[in-house]
């Protein structure tokens, strides 16, 4: 027997009431009972995050387009499991997103298209070792 989405006639949701969804549809599947064959641990689902992001790669893997409403599913796919993630570990993930946000605008990159990325985490401006200019990627 189908279920019947609840969701059917909604047009707009924040991230707290995407997240509500997101956990009634993994509640509704019995996914969150004990013994589940598809336990929602954090690992497993950072697991299934890389995955489902590779997918969204896997799209562009030929060609520097995708077609749309795969490229949608895909990324709905991800945010899912960013979002349910974020909730089982704790994290706002508004708060984290603002943070993060205002940490890359104090931060500098090189650039130089012909720089190589450094290895490890970016640098803030001002703290390369002397000698040494701060480059780094883009968001990490």
């Amino acid at each position: 027997m189908l279920a019947v989405c609840p969701l059917a006639h909604t047009a707009h949701m924040d991230l707290r009431e995407l997240t509500e969804a997101m956990h009634a549809f993994v509640a509704a599947k019995g996914w969150y009972a004990a013994g589940s064959p598809r336990p929602q641990t954090p690992r497993n689902l950072a697991a299934s995050l890389s995955i489902e992001a590779a997918e969204v790669l896997e799209l562009f893997q030929w060609g520097e387009r995708a077609a749309t409403p795969e490229l949608a599913g895909e990324l709905a796919d991800v945010a899912l499991y960013l979002l349910q993630l974020a909730s089982l570990s704790g994290i706002d993930l508004e708060q984290a997103i603002l943070d993060k946000l205002r940490l890359n605008y104090a931060r500098t990159w090189d650039s130089s298209p012909d720089a190589p990325l450094s290895p490890g985490a970016p640098r803030v401006a001002g703290d390369a070792p002397a000698g040494q200019e701060a480059a780094g990627r883009a968001t990490e």
